[in-house]
C-alpha cells in the first residue's frame, strides 16, 4: 500500500513536465487569434504560467496536499468538481465492460481448454488475435454502421443518466460497453484457456476424474479454481486497457465522461485538467491491482502476506 505512493509521485511529475514540454500555449488559446502579445503575457502571468517550471510544480503539489487538484483553464470552476459531474458515464461504462468481458471471456476460455484443438479453440484463437489487432475506434464505427445506422436497433451517441431514464440508459450504453470489451475479452479468455490447459494437464485432475466426478465439477470446482490466480491478474493488467479504451470509445460515442474530458482537456492545453483526470486514471489503475493483489490470499490458501 505504501509502494503506491512513489508510484503517483512519479506520474505526477512525469505528466506535469510532458505537459509543459509540449508545444502549445494555454495562454494563446484562451486568449484567441486575435489576442495581442501584450494580452496573452498578461494571461500567462495570471494562471502562473510565466513561472520557473520547478516553481509551478511545487505550488501544484502544495495544492495537491492540500486535496485541491487546482481551477480549470477551459471551464472555469474547480476540476475536482468538473470531475465529479464527468465520472458517472465513465464509472458506468467501464463497469458494464468489466462485467461484459467477465461473464463472456472465462467460459469461453474455459470451453476452449476443455475442446483444446477443436474448432471452438481455433475460432476463440483467431478471435483473440482479431480482438487485438481491430483499434477501439475502427471496431466503434463498424458497430454504429451495422447496428445503429442498418438496423436501428440502438442509439447512435449520447448519454442518458441513470436516475432519468434506466433503459435508455441501457440502451446508450450497450454498444459502447460492447466496443470497449471486445479487446479485453480477448485478452481474459487467451490467459483463461492457457491457465485451464496447464491445470487440465496435473495430477491432481486426474486423480479427480478418476473419482468418478463429473466434468463440470472437475473443471470448475478443481481446474479453473486453481487457475484463478493468473486470471484476477490479467483482469487487474487490462485496467489499463480499459482506461484507454474509455478515452477513444467516449470521444467516438459523445458520451460525457472522463475519457472525453481528457480529450476536451488537452486540445485546450488546460493542464490542471489533464493532470488530475490522469493521476486519477492512474490512482484507480493501482488501487485496482492492489486489490487483485489482496485478493490472491482469498483465491489461493498458500498465498501470505
Amino acid at each position: 500500500m505504501l509502494a503506491t505512493i512513489p508510484v503517483l509521485g512519479v506520474v505526477a511529475v512525469l505528466v506535469f513536465l510532458m505537459l509543459r514540454l509540449t508545444p502549445g500555449d494555454p495562454a494563446a488559446i484562451l486568449a484567441g487569434d486575435a489576442a495581442s502579445t501584450e494580452q496573452i503575457a498578461a494571461i500567462r502571468s495570471s494562471l502562473g504560467l510565466d513561472r520557473s517550471i520547478p516553481v509551478q510544480f511545487a505550488i501544484w503539489c502544495g495544492h495537491l496536499l492540500q486535496g485541491d487538484l487546482g481551477q480549470s483553464y477551459f471551464y472555469k470552476m474547480p476540476v475536482a468538481q468538473l470531475i465529479g459531474q464527468r465520472l458517472e458515464p465513465t464509472l458506468a461504462l467501464a463497469t458494464l465492460t468489466i462485467l461484459l468481458a467477465i461473464i463472456i471471456s472465462v467460459p469461453l476460455g474455459v470451453i476452449a481448454a476443455w475442446r483444446f484443438g477443436g474448432w471452438f479453440d481455433r475460432a476463440l484463437m483467431g478471435f483473440s488475435v482479431l480482438g487485438f489487432s481491430v483499434p477501439v475506434f475502427v471496431l466503434a464505427y463498424l458497430l454504429i454502421w451495422l447496428v445503429s445506422l442498418k438496423l436501428g436497433w440502438l442509439p447512435v451517441q449520447g448519454y442518458v443518466r441513470i436516475s432519468d431514464d434506466f433503459v435508455l440508459f441501457l440502451r446508450h450504453l450497450i454498444l459502447p460497453s460492447i466496443t470497449l470489451s471486445i479487446i479485453y475479452i480477448a485478452l481474459i479468455a487467451r490467459v483463461t484457456r492457457a491457465s485451464m490447459l496447464e491445470a487440465l494437464g496435473e495430477d491432481y485432475i486426474r486423480t479427480a476424474r478418476a473419482k468418478g466426478l463429473s466434468e463440470a465439477r472437475v473443471l470448475i470446482r478443481h481446474a479453473l479454481a486453481n487457475s484463478a490466480v493468473p486470471i484476477a491478474t490479467v483482469i487487474g493488467i487490462g485496467i489499463a486497457i480499459l482506461i484507454g479504451g474509455v478515452v477513444v470509445t467516449e470521444s467516438v460515442y459523445a458520451i460525457p465522461g472522463l475519457g472525453r474530458l481528457t480529450v476536451d482537456a488537452v486540445l485546450a492545453r488546460d493542464f490542471p485538467t489533464v493532470q488530475a483526470v490522469i493521476l486519477f486514471f492512474s490512482f484507480i489503475y493501482v488501487f485496482v491491482n492492489l486489490l487483485i493483489d489482496l485478493s490472491y490470499v482469498f483465491l489461493d490458501p498458500r498465498i501470505r502476506y
